[in-house]
């Protein structure tokens, strides 16, 4: 049994992103322990107006999912594609919690910072109003460059699957519940 967290990276109430997340939790809960995070739920300033030259007051929001991603041992990470890579509030989300000393540590004298996240693994599903694969291929795949390389590999989280689906915006209802029964699959095969 694995601890399991679902963070919903779409900032609507009602989305596509949304209703995969809950099937993923529904379906990951009869085997794990599982929480869910709907980002557009959280109340937190997006802007670190002072980069990391200063201290920032965290608001309960943020000190509550800090405190989840230590409990979690897998991180689901549900976003839609906005100009090109993750929604702006995923964005300060991830802006204002994997901060030094919480998800990386310099070291004096070395060029690569310690991962401070060692242990977790995760998942990305990724949803796109474009072909998956003109997205990947000839766009250059931005979205996944920065979760996986520039954030999750950088904190020590190892991401074990990226899953596309799209495109959404013209997408009929038939789409959609093979796209749940596809992310049914995915937390049902969760080990």
């Amino acid at each position: 049994m694995k601890k399991v967290l679902v963070i919903n990276g779409n900032p609507k109430s009602d989305s596509l992103c949304k209703s995969m997340a809950d099937q993923y939790a529904t379906v990951a809960a009869k085997h794990h322990k599982v929480e869910q995070i709907h980002v557009g739920d959280l109340d937190f300033q997006m802007n670190l107006s002072a980069g990391y030259d200063k201290n920032t007051e965290m608001e309960p929001d943020l000190a509550n999912f800090q405190k989840m991603i230590m409990w979690a041992e897998h991180v689901v990470i549900v976003s839609p594609v906005w100009w090109g890579t993750v929604p702006a509030k995923l964005k300060g989300l991830i802006d204002r919690t994997f901060l030094p000393n919480f998800a990386f540590k310099y070291t004096k004298g070395k060029a690569i910072p310690e991962k401070l996240l060692k242990g977790r693994t995760s998942e990305l599903i990724i949803t796109l109003d474009t072909p998956p694969f003109w997205y990947k291929f000839v766009k250059g795949n931005a979205v996944y460059k920065q979760l996986k390389k520039c954030t999750l590999d950088f904190t020590g989280i190892k991401n074990r699957t990226s899953t596309y689906f799209g495109p959404v915006i013209n997408s009929k209802p038939e789409s959609r519940e093979v796209w749940l029964g596809k992310v049914s699959k995915l937390a049902s095969n969760l080990k």
